[in-house]
């Protein structure tokens, strides 16, 4: 959603009237995304840039999660521990998901968590 992928109107519209809720680890997740993106060649500095700024327009509610549970789950099915805060994130705030990572919506199913419906017709 923040730096105009063609996913990013169909995004915005499914969150409509929703808050962003996520774990105190979210703005160093971006950050990290972001610079893998530079030294991938995939993102120009200015990019980079442009994308913080956006975050920093967005209202995000960061909440504490229990990072112990999270890393269970991450040993459970086998994830990243920062997918595990997010799922930990939408488990603990009783908050429906809204991914485009495949693997990501397929072990919140596994653990019972709802995800946010929304069409694309770039996928």
């Amino acid at each position: 959603m923040l730096l105009n992928e063609p996913t990013r109107s169909a995004l915005i519209s499914a969150a409509e009237g929703y808050g962003i809720v996520g774990a105190p680890s979210l703005p160093w997740e971006l950050g990290n995304a972001l610079i893998a993106g530079v030294r991938r060649r995939r993102l120009s500095l200015e990019a980079v840039r442009q994308a913080w700024a956006n975050y920093q327009q967005v209202p995000a509610r960061l909440v504490e999660i229990n990072a112990e549970r999270a890393l269970e789950i991450a040993m459970e099915l086998e994830l990243y521990a920062y997918d595990a805060y997010v799922l930990e994130t939408a488990r603990s705030e009783r908050l429906p998901l809204l991914t485009l990572d495949v693997r990501l919506a397929r072990a919140a199913q596994r653990l019972g968590l709802r995800l946010m419906e929304f069409e694309n017709e770039s996928l």
